[in-house]
């Protein structure tokens, strides 16, 4: 049977000695074994190989498509094959574009770049280790605590371990007023994260239309349409990076105050006691 040609195979179609799936199936071993015979006999095999995978999926719609006027049933195949690889071809070609934007990315490149908060960790714990052997310890280590909380959204569960007995807390009950005030923040966190991953999907939308103009000849009308939807894309990414950039990552002191249990106020003057006497050994420190 592999020996026939579509024509014959569409004939033995047509008398019901082949059911509808037998014939899809000796199409595409058709096309499979016989590269040379189609339009496509320029393309590299596996490129061949891939397409023709990827045209099975549309055969039903060819078959349903032939009327048996003015050519034959493989003159008809061909002719589609040799039309749907254009749309194959941009499909692969916008895939490729997508991929090589998103791998090729470097740092010095990105629109969006976050970069993590750079700590001393050793002279901040060293300003920490002197505020708590001041006098007043009691309340030093409430101003630590209150700041923990504040910042909870970098505190790491090895951090907590190694806080929790220098504040002397135990170090469940520290995760679980992190955990509270994770409860209490968590509608604004996930208004921060989904806005960040819509400025991720912004970027690479950017990087994408950088690709596709590197591909294009300058000054047709197709060029300047994609520069004109990439100004677009920039200065809203822009616009979106700014918006990020207003929004607070930290919890309230009003949050921070409900979770210890005590008055907004106390937290406030802890707060600007212990940022004080940070300053204050900081400078210290420097001069030394």
């Amino acid at each position: 049977m592999q020996q026939q040609s579509l024509n014959e195979l569409f004939t033995e179609y047509r008398k019901n000695n082949l059911t509808r799936s037998e014939l899809e199936g000796y199409i595409y071993q058709y096309f499979f074994h016989n590269q040379d015979k189609t339009s496509l006999h320029h393309w590299k095999r596996d490129e061949y190989e891939d397409y023709v995978s990827w045209f099975h999926q549309r055969m039903q719609k060819a078959v349903d498509t032939y009327r048996e006027t003015g050519s034959t049933f493989e003159m008809f195949m061909n002719k589609f094959i040799h039309i749907s690889s254009r749309e194959y071809r941009v499909r692969i070609t916008t895939q490729n574009i997508t991929e090589y934007s998103t791998w090729c990315a470097r740092i010095s490149d990105l629109y969006l770049h976050e970069e993590a908060p750079e700590y001393n960790f050793e002279k901040e714990e060293n300003i920490l280790t002197k505020i708590l052997k001041e006098q007043y310890g009691k309340r030093n280590k409430r101003c630590i605590l209150a700041l923990i909380l504040k910042c909870y959204c970098y505190v790491s569960e090895d951090f907590i371990d190694r806080i929790a007995c220098v504040i002397e807390l135990d170090a469940k009950q520290l995760r679980e007023m992190i955990n509270k005030i994770r409860i209490i923040r968590q509608k604004k966190d996930d208004f921060i994260y989904q806005m960040k991953e819509r400025i991720y999907c912004q970027f690479y939308r950017c990087m994408v239309y950088e690709r596709k103009m590197q591909l294009m000849k300058e000054n047709t009308a197709a060029y300047n349409k994609l520069k004109l939807r990439l100004e677009k894309a920039r200065m809203r990414l822009e616009r979106m990076r700014k918006r990020l950039s207003l929004l607070r990552t930290d919890a309230t002191n009003r949050q921070v105050a409900q979770v210890i249990g005590i008055q907004k106020g106390t937290v406030d003057s802890s707060l600007h006691r212990l940022k004080t006497k940070m300053n204050l050994l900081s400078e210290k420190a420097l001069l030394n």
